[in-house]
Formats: C-alpha cells, sequence, structure tokens
C-alpha cells in the first residue's frame, strides 16, 4: 500500500496542495495474506474484545478467520452475522445498525472488524460511531469506493439518506480473498470508478455554475484512479492479481480523495444519485437489491449519453431560476469541454463489459420507466448538490 500513499503524497507535493494525513487509517495493507496482520495488529493496539462482523457469506470469505486468528492471539473474539432482510438481502437500514449495536453493547467490545463489501461497512461504520468504537476494515470484494469513508449511506424507512459515521482506523485487504470474490462483485468495483467520469464532470459543472467548493488534490487523485482502471480493464477483466490491485487501490485512492474534500463530490454525482433512486424503487416493492456499483456503471451511460445530447444541443430554455441559467450561459464552454472529456456512451458500454459487468438496463434489470423517471426526478436525492442533471429539471 506504501506505493498508493507515496503516489497521493507525490501529487500533492506537485500540486503544491497540503495533505493532512491524519485523516487516513493509521495503517493500511494491501497484499496477498493481509488478513494474518489483522490480529496482531489489534493485538498492537492494546484491544481487548473484539466484535467480527459479516454475513453469511463473507463470513466464508473473511469472518471465519480473522475470529480464529483473534482467538488465538488470546483475544476475547464474538461475532455478529448479520442478517438478510425478507427479500434475502443483507442491507444497511435500522433493522442490520440495531443488530449491529445490541451486539457491540452485549459483549462490551472496544472494537469492531468488518469483514464484507460495502454494505457491512456502512453497517460497521455507523454502529462503532453510534458505539463510540473504533473498527478495522478488512474487504472482502473489490466493489465499491467507500472501505475508508466517514458517511454512511442508510436506508431509513426506506429512504436512502448519508449520516455522519467514522473511517476504519486500519484496512487490511487481502488480494487473494478479493480475486475469489465473485466476478460481479469485481465487475461492480469497476462500475463505481467509471462514474467518476460524470462525477467529475457534475463536480466541476456545480463549481462553475453554482459556486459549490472545489479541491484540485481531490480531483486529481479521483482521475488518476480512474484512469489506471480504465487502462487496465482487460486486466481486471480477467480477474489477475495486477488488475484486481490495481482496482482495489483505486477504490482506496477515490474514498481518500473523498476524505480530502471532506464530502462524496469528486465521486458521486448524477450517475450515483440514479442509483440511489433505483435503489429506493426497489425497496417500495419489495425487489431484490441490484449490486451498488453494477447500477453505478449503467446510470453512467445513460448520463453520459444525455450530456453529450446537452453539450451538443444546447440547454432547454429557462423556465425559472434564471439567474442560475445566466451562469450556465456564461461558462458554456467550458461546460461543453468538461462534456467532451467524458466518454461517450458507447465506449462506456464496451468497458463495462470487458470486465464482465451489465452494460445495458436490461442486463441490469431496470425498467426504461424506472430509468426515465429517474432522469426526471433523481436529481431531489442530494439538493446540497448542482448537477447538470438537476439545472436541466429545475430550469
Amino acid at each position: 500500500m506504501a506505493d498508493v500513499m507515496q503516489s497521493i503524497r507525490n501529487t500533492a507535493k506537485r500540486m503544491n496542495e497540503p495533505l493532512d494525513e491524519s485523516l487516513f487509517p493509521e495503517r493500511m495493507l494491501v497484499q496477498a495474506g493481509a488478513i494474518g496482520q489483522v490480529a496482531p495488529y489489534l493485538q498492537d493496539r492494546g484491544n481487548k474484545r473484539i466484535v467480527v462482523v459479516s454475513d453469511s457469506e463473507t463470513r466464508k470469505a473473511a469472518g471465519a478467520t480473522l475470529l480464529s486468528d483473534a482467538k488465538a492471539a488470546g483475544l476475547s473474539a464474538e461475532e455478529t452475522i448479520v442478517k438478510p432482510n425478507a427479500q434475502g438481502d443483507v442491507v444497511a437500514d435500522e433493522a442490520s445498525i440495531v443488530q449491529v449495536i445490541i451486539d457491540i453493547q452485549r459483549t462490551n467490545s472496544d472494537i469492531a472488524v468488518a469483514a464484507g463489501s460495502g454494505t457491512i461497512h456502512d453497517i460497521v461504520r455507523y454502529a462503532a460511531y453510534t458505539t463510540g468504537i473504533p473498527f478495522v476494515s478488512v474487504p472482502t470484494a473489490p466493489s465499491v469506493d467507500g472501505f475508508t469513508s466517514k458517511g454512511a449511506p442508510i436506508l431509513v424507512r426506506g429512504e436512502k439518506i448519508t449520516l455522519p459515521a467514522i473511517g476504519p482506523a486500519a484496512l487490511f485487504a487481502d488480494v487473494a480473498i478479493l480475486r475469489a470474490a465473485p466476478r460481479p462483485l469485481i465487475a461492480a468495483g469497476f462500475g463505481d470508478m467509471l462514474g467518476k467520469y460524470t462525477s467529475l464532470f457534475d463536480w466541476t459543472f456545480g463549481h462553475l455554475t453554482a459556486g459549490e467548493p472545489y479541491s484540485p488534490l481531490a480531483a486529481e487523485l479521483t482521475q488518476q484512479a480512474l484512469t489506471a482502471c480504465v487502462e487496465n480493464a482487460d486486466a481486471i477483466g480477467s480477474n489477475t492479481e495486477e488488475g484486481v490491485t490495481i482496482l482495489i487501490h483505486a477504490l482506496i485512492q477515490s474514498g481518500i480523495a473523498m476524505l480530502i474534500f471532506g464530502q462524496s463530490h469528486p465521486a458521486s454525482g448524477a450517475e450515483h444519485h440514479l442509483s440511489h433512486y433505483w435503489e429506493m424503487a426497489f425497496v417500495r416493492e419489495g425487489r431484490r437489491q441490484l449490486l451498488h456499483g453494477a447500477k453505478v456503471g449503467v446510470a453512467c451511460t445513460l448520463i453520459a449519453a444525455l450530456y453529450h445530447r446537452v453539450g451538443a444541443e444546447g440547454m432547454p430554455a429557462a423556465n425559472g431560476f434564471a439567474e442560475r441559467h445566466r451562469s450556465i450561459e456564461s461558462q458554456w464552454s467550458n461546460i461543453q469541454a468538461a462534456i467532451n472529456r467524458i466518454p461517450l456512451e458507447s465506449r462506456l458500454r464496451e468497458l463495462i463489459r470487458a470486465v464482465g459487468g451489465p452494460s445495458s438496463l436490461a442486463e441490469l434489470g431496470v425498467e426504461r420507466e424506472l430509468a426515465e423517471h429517474s432522469l426526471q426526478e433523481a436529481h431531489r436525492v442530494r439538493l446540497n448538490r448542482y448537477t447538470l442533471l438537476r439545472a436541466m429539471n429545475e430550469g
């Protein structure tokens, strides 16, 4: 992991930007066999009572090993296996969070270990935050960029909201475990990264037209991570050790960019708003959930097609928010240039297919009608963001 952190330091130095490393996990290890370093780390920290949180699948991948290693090291270790909902999905909602909080309190644990992918991490980071203990991240799939996040996207009564939480004290990403993850989860991680094409555009758009804060360093780090994934799509799709290592490095670097900026703007724009909209629709209808990164990848293709059309045809006439439209008009040449940096829809689909992910609504399992509604309404998911999608719908 030192190479990623050194790359980040070098980028910050080159850009003459300050880098507050206290924001990051105190230890990050990405290599085959990294899971074996978790128990020694916990011993070094002086932790005594551990709770390992997983689901039934991630327990097999890492949770059982972590529990056994902790006990062998003389630590008092318990486990919590998060239960699925009525549809059979493990989701970051009130029930899952309360289950983990209760087990932390019942076991009087002084640290939690998250053994899983994005959902388990969101549950643990909020439960640990609420109970006032730290947690350790052990990803079991390179599926999302939120492992180091300090915000937890939670379903509360079926509505997706992001709540303050804590980031991990340390992260141990075992490349052997990551490579053994189901291929759709690896493709989902690539899809989450591909969405940075439109999220970086929307962040630039909001900065130019609505004065939203902007960090050149966070933007550059996100762009570097995205470029690394795109340039190595075939290796990622082939599940080589190098490809999966590049993907998890990119996901971690994207997460660190968000920590640097303090918000998710670098990595979450209209494509994520569509993904959240679809997720909430599926919850209301009692349907099985889709992988976050798979949704983001397909949503990115839709947003890219829409934005390129706007770039060629111009913005719709302003029916309201005239001041904002004047701001858009004054920045139009810069906006068009930024749109042109987004690959065409066909290229994005090609990249998704290269890693074995769903590249269309039909392959993903989202109906065209739901997609059309989301393009008109999903901007309301995050009204603290001024995306081009929001500008088009509010005009």
